[in-house]
């Protein structure tokens, strides 16, 4: 086949050695059996791949961490995978304040990178996870208080569209797909290659904490963290956790720029609330503190399969959300990593408007989302239905939906996803993809020229 000949970089057919292996994603449930898989080496591999896949007829998939959370996002039967994650360029501009990096680190390789240099990377709560799928969706974990999203430090991109042109894309140039990629998620508009993003110096040192409850503690401690937690100090960053009431506890994580006695300080008003049978906090190096944040996080020895939900609070949860979130977590099983998990909004986050860039939900107080999880194939059914019917039960106390926690479950879900950005992000997905070739079941439809 002469059109074969025209894919390059390190290409493998199914059939061929090595595919099980390029197959296996994150969470077992999203695996599927592409026709082809090419691991890119540099941005012309990502070009040629997608002018065969479109000579071809074949569906395009953009892959980079292999941490999609929901099915034939990354990968589809038949189609072709463009596998960014060999391609792993770091580049430091101190004078600037500058990084830009290829979409195929890992974040976890990057935060690294960048602290032995003396500088901050914002990060979620897994290394393992693709910068190149977390940052145009948002990119929200600890830091984001001090930092704001991932992608509201991104300045610049490199970017391979549907014609297999390579496009720049900053404030003067291709301004509205910077816009877009700023939040209008990833598998949009094109295969993204490089970004390049403004940096902060990291402090010296830095406070984490750790501390653990009972599991029926969880309505005090969540009721309490709604209050605190988005009001405290915006350097202090926060996640909660809940996990199933078979085996699970409460757990709080996170991290304070400052020191130990500030931190415990602002810690106060949680940390007295029931019976904590964990309290660690500790003043740390900075390198430290994000060891202690980003737990190993293997990517392909994952038993559990998952099914996600995401949402944002605007105000704490009245009596009647605890009474769905405990019907939840009585009935999620034990043993697994399903749950609820908070992380506290606001600080820089809320300093953007909501229309500056793609990413709407600016103002928040908790973004908050939900998994069952499953080993044998037989529960995924009664699980996503779990997840699915608690999300319209809790549909009275939140809003939106965070497109890198994906729910194919939520009906018309670009004005959830995007707000009221979606429109302008259509008219974007025109522009740069109008025939809509970047697409999955829930990505942007380019909007009907007139």
């Amino acid at each position: 086949m002469k059109s074969q000949a025209q894919l390059t970089g390190r290409v493998i057919f199914r059939g061929d050695p090595g595919y099980e292996a390029a197959r296996k994603n994150w969470d077992p449930h999203t695996d599927r059996f592409p026709k082809v898989f090419v691991f890119a080496q540099k941005t012309q591999d990502v070009a040629n791949a997608i002018r065969w896949a479109r000579k071809n007829h074949v569906p395009i998939r953009p892959r980079s961490g292999r941490h999609a959370l929901e099915g034939n996002l990354s990968q589809v039967n038949g189609g072709i995978v463009i596998d960014v994650s060999d391609m792993k360029k770091i580049q430091l501009n101190k004078k600037s304040g500058t990084a830009v990096v290829e979409t195929g680190n890992r974040v976890g390789r990057i935060v690294n990178t960048l602290a032995r240099q003396g500088y901050i990377a914002p990060f979620g709560d897994s290394p393992t996870v693709g910068i190149g799928g977390i940052t145009p969706g948002g990119g929200i974990g600890p830091l984001q208080r001090t930092t704001g999203l991932i992608s509201d430090n991104l300045i610049e991109l490199e970017m391979v569209d549907a014609k297999g042109r390579v496009l720049r894309a900053n404030k003067k140039q291709n301004s509205d797909l910077l816009w877009a990629s700023r939040g209008g998620g990833g598998g949009n508009f094109g295969i993204y290659t490089k970004y390049k993003f403004k940096v902060l110096r990291a402090p010296a040192k830095a406070t984490v904490f750790h501390i653990i409850w009972p599991w029926n503690q969880f309505e005090k401690v969540v009721k309490k963290w709604q209050v605190w937690a988005p009001n405290t100090s915006t350097k202090l960053g926060s996640e909660l956790s809940v996990g199933p009431k078979k085996g699970g506890n409460v757990s709080m994580l996170g991290l304070y720029l400052g020191s130990k006695s500030e931190a415990i300080r602002h810690l106060e008003p949680i940390l007295s609330v029931g019976t904590p049978t964990q309290k660690t906090i500790r003043y740390l190096p900075y390198i430290e503190c994000t060891k202690f944040l980003l737990a190993p996080d293997p990517v392909l020895t994952q038993r559990f399969s998952n099914q996600f939900s995401s949402s944002f609070g605007r105000r704490p949860f009245p009596n009647k959300a605890f009474k769905v979130m405990r019907e939840f977590l009585e009935k999620a099983e034990g043993g697994t990593p399903a749950g609820f998990f908070f992380l506290n909004w606001g600080g820089a986050i809320s300093r953007i408007a909501p229309r500056d860039t793609a990413f709407f939900w600016r103002d928040p107080k908790f973004y908050v989302e939900w998994n069952s999880s499953w080993v044998k194939p037989s529960h995924a059914a009664k699980n996503i239905a779990l997840v699915r019917k608690t999300r319209k039960k809790l549909q009275p106390y939140i809003v939106g939906s965070y497109i890198n926690v994906p729910d194919q479950g939520i009906r018309c879900s670009g004005p959830v996803y995007y707000g009221k950005n979606y429109a302008r992000l259509r008219r974007v997905k025109a522009k740069y993809d109008p025939n809509n070739v970047f697409n999955n079941p829930q990505s942007i439809p380019p909007a009907k020229l007139t």
